[in-house]
């Protein structure tokens, strides 16, 4: 079993002392989205978990425990950082804050066990696509020697952007792909694996890879180790994920990107976090009388330890 720990909100940052007592407690509640009265307890014992796969713009907050947690779980560890400034996410750190972050975690657990995540690539009338190339070149040769690989996406532009952020620029065709060009050869040039995300667009003739963010393959790079065949199943078009169990709840995240699909609104994750408890066994709130609590049954995908992997 896959435990998703930063899909639908920043744990990492924003509920990392309620993650340790998750860890320690060898638990987890988690309601479902569309059926909030309904309540998965997932197991976070050692044993019953594959991976525990993090996403987060912060590990500031989880650097003291990542040691531990690494020599406990197998674990894989996606770190965003982009070229936005505090006017598009207003509480997420620095550039040069996060990548000084990003190298400390990649000496701690292992640079297999980290991907740089350059996403959404958005434009707008400050964020031009010679901005994303120049800051993306600096970023990558900085950051290249203490990662897996890169994933990059282009914005997918739904409902919520409309009014949380009107000022981006829809691509055009040649827009992406005179991106994807620059972005091939500034990674080949660092020595820099670099794939796509959520899209079934292939770039290969550009050095960019066609691939899910979350694959047996980059599960088995990260931790030695060799999987079951496990079918992709995204819940989008375009996306090439395995699946996973997430811990997390939507509108919680404090960090105020505007272009978050996991928050309707900023206020409302300010809202939801007066209700978090580091010692409730569920993210937000606790157990209510009427909630359904159904326990996840573990399903092993490791079927070999100390597997020789090939990295590319």
């Amino acid at each position: 079993m896959v435990i998703n720990v930063g899909a639908r909100t920043d744990i990492v940052n924003y509920y990392s002392e309620w993650l340790i007592n998750r860890i320690k407690d060898g638990y987890a509640y988690s309601r479902n989205p569309l059926f909030p009265n309904n309540v998965s307890r997932i197991s976070l014992k050692p044993e019953d978990v594959d991976c525990l796969m993090f996403c987060s713009k912060n590990y500031k907050p989880m650097l003291k425990y990542m040691q531990e947690i690494n020599n406990k779980y197998k674990i894989i560890c996606y770190y965003t950082i982009t070229a936005y400034g505090k006017d598009v996410e207003p509480y997420v750190p620095s550039i040069e804050d996060s990548i000084d972050t990003l190298i400390k975690l990649s000496k701690i657990v292992g640079k297999e066990k980290v991907l740089w995540r350059y996403d959404p690539i958005l434009l707008t009338e400050k964020y031009t696509i010679e901005y994303h190339l120049k800051t993306f070149a600096y970023m990558a040769k900085k950051i290249s020697p203490y990662v897996q690989r890169c994933i990059f996406s282009f914005v997918e532009i739904y409902k919520k952007l409309d009014y949380n952020m009107p000022e981006i620029i829809p691509f055009t065709t040649e827009d992406k792909i005179t991106i994807v060009k620059k972005l091939g050869k500034i990674a080949k040039d660092n020595n820099l694996y670099i794939q796509t995300c959520g899209t079934d667009e292939n770039y290969e003739k550009y050095n960019v890879h066609l691939s899910g963010c979350t694959t047996t393959k980059i599960l088995e790079q990260a931790n030695n180790v060799k999987y079951k065949n496990i079918k992709a199943n995204g819940m989008r078009k375009g996306c090439h994920c395995i699946p996973s169990r997430d811990i997390g709840a939507y509108d919680t995240c404090l960090s105020g990107c505007k272009y978050c699909y996991a928050n309707k609104r900023p206020n409302i994750a300010r809202e939801n976090y007066k209700f978090h408890d580091k010692k409730s066994p569920i993210l937000i709130g606790h157990i209510k009388e009427n909630d359904k609590i159904t326990s996840t049954k573990p399903t092993k995908l490791i079927i070999r330890e100390n597997q020789q992997i090939s990295f590319l």
